[in-house]
């Protein structure tokens, strides 16, 4: 059964979040990728604010293509996680308490994850235009410079996604691994 989500996301949905749950969220998140993180990070790291209020915030990790005319954004496909695990965890002890994108995560994300009651949810990579129909608006709020790499404000209505890494640190990706092995090794 999919779950319908309402941002900001909380401490206390972040807990009723488990790996493997299929979510339908709705809400304000951001969009950022590595240069946008690197860029926050140093901020954060001056003692400055951050463009937006990261508490219970959710960062969408794309770099969404140009909108077509009459069109709110144009392809809006996540990018590799990994690409931000150097900047996670301190984005975590900002705050931030959603994280979206694709493929795995390093061991310190995963229990930055677990210290902070967050949640990394994975989105269906390749199916940027699909996912683009979710979002209903799009905001530039920061760092233009970098292109599509710019700090986004998107309102999304039931944008799928499924639970990757929960708060207890249990990974989607390696349980799926664990299981097929278990199941791989009884017919042998």
């Amino acid at each position: 059964m999919k779950k319908s989500i309402r941002l900001p996301l909380t401490e206390e949905l972040a807990e009723s979040l488990h790996a493997g749950d299929e979510v339908s969220l709705t809400g304000y998140l951001y969009t950022s990728r590595d240069a946008g993180h690197k860029r926050m990070c140093e901020a954060l790291a001056a003692g400055e604010s951050l463009p937006f209020d990261p508490s219970d915030a959710t960062i969408y990790y794309v770099g969404p293509s140009p909108a077509a005319p009459g069109q709110i954004i144009g392809a809006a496909g996540p990018t590799t996680s990994g690409r931000m695990d150097a900047y996670a965890p301190t984005l975590m002890a900002a705050g931030v308490r959603g994280m979206i994108g694709k493929g795995g995560r390093l061991p310190e994300v995963t229990e930055a994850i677990k210290k902070y009651k967050c949640i990394y949810f994975g989105a269906i990579g390749g199916a940027g235009a699909l996912l683009s129909k979710c979002i209903k608006s799009c905001e530039s709020i920061a760092y233009e410079d970098l292109g599509a790499e710019a700090l986004r404000r998107l309102y999304v209505e039931d944008m799928p996604l499924v639970v990757i890494i929960d708060t207890e640190g249990n990974d989607l990706y390696r349980l799926g691994r664990e299981r097929y092995l278990k199941e791989h090794n009884k017919n042998e």
